[in-house]
């Protein structure tokens, strides 16, 4: 199963709503800092738009995105004094919880033994970046004869350079956007989509020209 969440879906009623769950545990009132608020507003419904893509899964994103913001909430003081300033903190535990998540879901093999979709974590993300990289690269894209060799570019590519994709081409955000999700200076967003059009064109031994993106 693919899947990859429209901005104008219906993510904005799965967004988890931190203050009041955080309030809601036994003993515990939480009053949620103005600028985590803005954060959270700012940043929430891409961080759950990545992970249901990365994931296939809604309820699984909406639980590592909720596990991130109790886990924000909870130390907001000392991730301000992170490097790279809170988004790219906020990112890091992302991908690690979402990570984690799939390595903690088990699955039977052909064989009935139990196994984990580590090694193959990348599957649902990688089908919807092949779709929506045919889609932006229709002209340079059109003289290959089967997808299949994108596929094995796209799910070859360093982390950063796959995010990016992801970010940019499946979701749709532009380059300044994706930049600030990740916590990543802008151009240093555009030199990874450069380098993974590179290896893209690299893999596929075709010339995908110049990435002239307008930001």
């Amino acid at each position: 199963m693919t899947m990859s969440v429209p901005e104008d879906s219906d993510a904005r009623s799965a967004l988890p709503t931190t203050s009041e769950e955080l309030n809601s545990l036994q003993g515990i009132h939480y009053e949620m800092p103005s600028d985590l608020d803005a954060f959270y507003r700012m940043y929430a419904r891409p961080q759950l738009r990545y992970a249901a893509t990365v994931l296939g899964d809604m309820k699984a994103a909406q639980s590592v995105v909720r596990r991130l913001y109790t886990h924000l909430s909870l130390n907001w003081a000392v991730v301000l004094l992170e490097d790279g300033g809170p988004e790219a903190y906020a990112w890091r535990v992302l991908k690690m919880s979402v990570e984690l998540h799939m390595r903690m879901t088990v699955g039977p093999a052909a064989d009935g033994r139990s196994t984990t979709p580590a090694g193959n974590a990348r599957t649902t993300a990688v089908h919807e970046a092949v779709r929506a990289t045919l889609e932006n690269m229709r002209t340079q894209l059109a003289a290959i004869e089967s997808p299949l060799g994108l596929y094995t570019a796209i799910a070859a590519l360093p982390e950063r350079q796959f995010d990016v994709i992801i970010l940019q081409y499946v979701l749709g955000y532009p380059c300044k956007q994706a930049a600030n999700i990740m916590g990543i200076n802008p151009a240093t967003a555009r030199t990874h989509r450069r380098l993974a059009r590179k290896r893209i064109a690299t893999k596929l031994g075709i010339d995908l020209g110049d990435d002239e993106e307008k930001e």
